[in-house]
């Protein structure tokens, strides 16, 4: 197939990129570099500096493209809040600007990745694809407004369209920024220089941290599967762990003790969250292989920021 990543060279599309051309695909990658970095692509990839809002652009480099993979967007919570105007052009018009663009060119497929904070608190949990969205920042708004409108318009323009609901990815090369890092990579780079990491609320809070591996997997199996048009689906381990129990995992990764403080002026977020995965087994022959303890260790001895020699 011919496939169009647009975001290809951030954390999760670059890993898909990559797999995708080693798997004998034709790949094109379109990002801004805003956090992606074009180095981390197999020289196979042909990519493309752009903004996804670039409607003459996307007309180019969809030509002979079977399936779209749309994972440009800003994807940062706090900083969802205080530019939601930013958020919303980006996360939304560039969704809308991909679709409109897919329709003149013909393209069969696109797979938006969407993200579990789409649910908010939900009174239960595992959290399945039938619950009503409770988005709490405007970057989870963001993400609900792209899912209605990659449907909708995918519907009325004869596309087919699914929907991916990716909960806490993980895995060696994922950026660390200065404000606002994902906790595995922050937590795990704290412990290997024996800074002392902060914790949010008590720590009892829980969290689905799935293995970038098994996200890759899902979504390689949905360019593909049958009878998925108009699906959501989750996309996570199933496994769910509080904030301190991550903490103590990752004290026994690097096997040193680690200092913790914990800062109770600032929420740690919804209290519970964990992916029901029955549909991703039932739609996708999803089953995610890589266990917390064992993607901790191959974070450890893969990327090389995190070595303790």
């Amino acid at each position: 197939m011919r496939i169009l990543i647009t975001g290809g060279a951030g954390f999760i599309g670059s890993a898909l990129a990559n797999r995708l051309v080693a798997e004998g695909h034709d790949v094109l990658v379109l990002d801004n570099l805003s956090a992606g970095d074009p180095s981390r692509l197999a020289r196979e990839v042909l990519f493309t500096r752009g903004d996804v809002r670039d409607v003459p652009k996307l007309w180019t480099l969809l030509q002979g493209v079977d399936c779209v993979y749309h994972l440009a967007a800003r994807v940062s919570v706090p900083e969802s809040v205080l530019y939601p105007r930013e958020y919303n052009e980006v996360n939304v018009g560039g969704t809308v600007a991909l679709m409109e663009a897919a329709r003149d060119v013909g393209v069969g497929r696109v797979i938006l990745t969407s993200s579990g904070t789409v649910y908010g608190a939900q009174p239960t949990q595992p959290v399945h694809e039938q619950m009503q969205p409770r988005p709490l920042a405007p970057y989870a708004v963001s993400k609900v407004a792209a899912e209605y409108y990659v449907h909708t318009l995918g519907s009325l323009y004869g596309m087919e369209t699914v929907v991916l609901r990716i909960f806490n990815a993980y895995g060696p090369g994922q950026f660390i920024p200065a404000a606002h890092a994902p906790v595995i990579p922050l937590f795990m780079w704290q412990a290997v220089r024996g800074a002392s990491l902060v914790i949010f609320g008590d720590g009892e809070q829980t969290r689905d941290f799935v293995y970038i591996d098994d996200v890759v997997d899902a979504l390689v199996a949905a360019a593909t599967a049958k009878d998925v048009n108009r699906s959501t689906i989750n996309v996570g381990s199933g496994q769910e762990v509080s904030i301190n129990r991550l903490v103590d995992l990752i004290a026994q990764t690097v096997r040193r003790p680690v200092n913790t403080l914990y800062n109770h002026e600032e929420s740690g977020g919804v209290p519970r969250m964990v992916a029901d995965l029955t549909l991703a087994r039932a739609k996708l022959g999803f089953a995610p292989r890589v266990t917390l303890e064992e993607g901790l260790k191959r974070l450890l001895e893969l990327d090389p920021r995190f070595s303790l020699r």
